[in-house]
């Protein structure tokens, strides 16, 4: 009951530039957390428009109670394939299920861009974020190329066909 309440105070948006200093905030609290922030974070961070969206990507955002809480991104990366990528959660909102709301709305996203596969990275370390992806039906793959940040030693994918 406390999630189905929690749900309808979240809404899922799409970004606009006025947003990226919390898609940045968001992202370094996580990755300063547990791992150190890497040059490609920083383009992609401080960048979003050229490293993300110019690319085809698309970015989401959770706001709950008049914040901006949550983001991830869907990196476009062949045909019929996206990432996702640059998933957090504000540390204050973590456990109310916004990190699923997330994920269904760039599951949605990518279906509607035509895509067939979504791929992400991640570290075992990592276990509540392992087990949100195995949640929204990610698997563990060897599919993928090497990834260009030392902090990722798991690829998982997503079939949506």
């Amino acid at each position: 009951m406390r999630s189905e309440r929690l749900g309808s105070e979240v809404r899922i948006l799409d970004y606009e530039p006025q947003y990226q200093p919390d898609f940045k905030q968001l992202n370094l609290t996580w990755i300063e957390q547990y791992f150190r922030v890497e040059a490609p974070d920083l383009l992609a961070l401080d960048h979003p428009d050229t490293y993300i969206l110019e690319k085809g990507g698309h970015i989401l955002l959770a706001a709950y109670q008049s914040q901006i809480v949550g983001a991830c991104a869907l990196l476009w990366m062949e045909d019929e394939t996206y990432e996702l990528a640059k998933m957090a959660v504000a540390p204050t909102a973590q456990g109310l299920g916004i990190g699923f709301r997330l994920g269904e709305a760039a599951i949605a996203r990518a279906r509607t861009l035509g895509a067939r596969r979504l791929y992400l990275e991640s570290n075992t370390k990592l276990k509540p974020a392992i087990q949100l992806y195995h949640k929204l039906g990610f698997q563990k793959t060897v599919a993928g190329q090497p990834s260009p940040y030392e902090r990722c030693n798991i690829q998982m994918e997503l079939l949506l066909t």
